[in-house]
């Protein structure tokens, strides 16, 4: 896997395009804006999504996903619920059997779909793989020490995949359960706004404490539910992630929910930011996913209905208090 393509040209891709090439690889980014194109190229950087940080001349960027036809495998950082339309696109460029990592976190609006689903459907030719973890683009093209969870049913493509990406600080961690890796990724976003609401209105680091443990469990719960692995969700594509995702405002999501923990509407936290939240988008999505399977989750639904503008924040959290006692589980 000597040539990696990278769909999507935010802050997430370009750190991930820049590890691929530290690890010995070309790469193709492809990005939808054109000054992003043309920074890559002329300047070496993404001045958008992620000024500051060098990146290697061995990272070429397009806009042109038939660019990406030739490459030995693809990490697709499209945002979630853009996945669909960015897949459908490539789908005529794409080889049989070519691998495809999926590095989006989210569940599909309206078909409810994890992400793996929407690369089945629009990309049935290719083989899948979740790349999720505890993990900051910042952090990464920095070269801080970071590690991941790469899952893939197949245990020799999961290691080629592993061994492409591979740095001293970027450290992949095998596992074959793609549900589990997708749905830790995809819940802890909703989670994230949940602490950040909890910062925002300054209940204390009990209140945190508690909400990341009691989030754990609906994101464990949903992941069974769907055919994934408690072993699965306890490491990094789950907890992990959730511990980062939770504590930091460096996390769009968390700062997200800062903002209206702070009394901002949606609209005022959403303002100016450059990156997607995908908590936002998955909240409902999430939410609908859970009640579809059974599965009791109310702190995520009192994060959807608080992005709705269904109840206040304050209303929200009396009722999340006021639930009936009973044994943890």
């Amino acid at each position: 896997m000597n040539r990696i393509g990278v769909i999507g040209g935010g802050a997430w891709g370009t750190a991930l395009a820049e590890v691929c090439a530290r690890a010995g690889r070309e790469v193709v980014l492809q990005a939808r804006e054109a000054e992003v194109v043309e920074a890559i190229n002329a300047r070496h950087e993404n001045t958008l999504f992620l000024a500051g940080a060098p990146l290697s001349p061995a990272v070429r960027a397009t806009q042109d996903l038939a660019d990406l036809g030739a490459c030995d495998a693809i990490l697709a950082v499209a945002p979630a619920q853009h996945l669909r339309g960015v897949l459908a696109a490539f789908a005529p460029h794409a080889r049989e059997g070519l691998p495809v990592a999926l590095c989006s976190k989210g569940v599909e609006q309206g078909s409810l779909m994890l992400m793996t689903q929407v690369l089945a459907e629009t990309l049935p030719q290719a083989r899948a793989a979740v790349l999720s973890g505890p993990s900051f683009a910042a952090d990464v093209v920095r070269g801080l020490p970071t590690a991941v969870t790469l899952a893939c049913p197949d245990e020799a493509l999961g290691m080629a995949l592993a061994e492409a990406v591979a740095l001293p600080t970027f450290r992949p961690y095998l596992a074959s359960d793609l549900i589990g890796a997708e749905v830790g990724g995809a819940v802890k976003n909703v989670l994230a706004i949940a602490c950040g609401i909890v910062e925002g209105r300054g209940l204390g680091r009990s209140a945190h404490a508690a909400l990341i443990t009691r989030g754990f469990a609906e994101l464990s719960r949903l992941a069974v539910a769907l055919g994934g692995e408690e072993a699965t969700v306890a490491g990094l594509c789950g907890l992990g992630d959730l511990v980062l995702t939770c504590s930091s405002p460096q996390s769009r999501n968390m700062s997200v929910g800062l903002a209206l923990g702070r009394g901002e509407t949606l609209t005022e936290a959403l303002a100016g930011k450059l990156s997607v939240a995908e908590g936002v988008a998955s909240a409902p999505a999430v939410t609908a996913l859970n009640r579809k399977v059974g599965v009791e989750a109310p702190i995520c639904e009192a994060v959807a209905a608080i992005l709705a503008e269904k109840i206040s924040v304050d209303a929200a959290i009396e009722g999340l208090l006021s639930r009936p006692l009973r044994p943890e589980r």
